[in-house]
């Protein structure tokens, strides 16, 4: 059998946490390693995973490390085949696990795969995948819609999202940029896009199967004060604090200038323009002082650029490597 490491990320949330271990160990698909980093939690969840779950691997650290380097260093130290990044508010139906690998068999190039994820209420859809809009965001395809069979046929999608996907560990391994899988630059927002685009780019493919099915809690731990005037609670955006804007709004650049490519980038420009102004007008009439900010951090502008030369250096080689391949196999 493959061995699946699932790999959960945990600050503070000793309830969810519990709910979804528990979800965990019921899975038909066996074995499965699970490794919880804990980012310094001080409401007893490592406590309870002692005492509770003593199969669990626990690493802690000494500080709350955000997404990224935590994931990065559950992924450095799993065993798996494959791998799995949940988030920990999270509870599976009993063949999830399985129900994935069915899809990531598939096909040879498939290298990442998303199930049907359903909001708490049990009714509508969190996420069946997701796809690159033309203004360069992550679009949660059903997000928000009555689960209704709409999204009940299995098909190629962009990204696998955040939520639970499940990776293949040989796609991981390839894409890995300066060591890292997650760019740890990020600490949270848009690193599955970034990720998902970069193993695009290599030629790995994403798939959706909706029989692997859990359920969500979405946005508990990242938003805050819902905002006063009517119109602007559909926007996430509004709702996170200052750190979390800056940091959606810097790792938003960062994948652009990372993984697209220039044709693509022109050709969807008036898309990105129009994202870019309602985000814009919203910072400037409700929090003018982001803007010093984002231009003080400019420093995450040379990182980018650097990690682009890089994994178009590497995408070029492994174009040269296939070429290189079939004419040899020609002759």
């Amino acid at each position: 059998m493959q061995l699946v490491s699932v790999i959960i990320v945990n600050w503070n949330r000793k309830i969810y946490l519990k709910d979804c271990l528990n979800s965990l160990f019921n899975q038909t698909h066996n074995p499965i390693e699970v490794i919880v980093v804990d980012n310094h939690s001080l409401d007893g969840s490592q406590e309870m995973l002692k005492e509770e779950f003593p199969q669990v691997k626990l690493f802690s650290n000494a500080d709350n490390q955000l997404y990224c380097r935590a994931q990065n260093k559950g992924i450095s130290i799993a065993e798996g085949e494959y791998v799995i990044c949940l988030n920990n508010d999270l509870v599976l139906e009993k063949d999830f696990v399985e129900e994935a690998l069915k899809a990531v068999n598939i096909d040879e190039q498939i290298g990442m795969v998303c199930g049907k994820i359903i909001s708490w209420d049990r009714r509508t859809i969190d996420s069946a995948g997701q796809i690159l809009a033309r203004s360069r965001q992550a679009v949660e395809r059903g997000y928000r819609k009555k689960d209704s069979g709409r999204f009940d046929q299995p098909c190629y999608i962009f990204s696998a999202g955040g939520v639970a996907p499940l990776y293949k560990r040989r796609m991981l391994e390839e894409i890995k940029l300066e060591g890292e899988y997650f760019d740890e630059t990020y600490g949270m927002f848009y690193e599955d896009l970034d990720i998902a685009w970069r193993a695009n780019l290599f030629g790995w493919k994403g798939f959706y199967n909706p029989r692997a099915l859990a359920y969500h809690r979405r946005g508990g731990s990242s938003k805050s004060q819902p905002p006063k005037i009517s119109f602007l609670k559909k926007y996430n955006f509004v709702y996170l604090s200052s750190e979390l804007k800056i940091s959606l709004l810097k790792n938003r650049y960062m994948t652009i200038l990372k993984n697209d490519c220039i044709r693509d980038f022109v050709i969807n420009l008036p898309w990105i323009i129009g994202y870019e102004i309602r985000v814009w007008v919203y910072i400037i009439l409700f929090h003018p002082g982001l803007i010093l900010r984002l231009i003080k951090d400019i420093g995450w502008l040379k990182t980018a650029l650097r990690k682009r030369g890089k994994i178009w250096q590497l995408k070029r080689g492994k174009l040269l490597i296939i070429i290189k391949t079939i004419s040899l196999l020609i002759k």
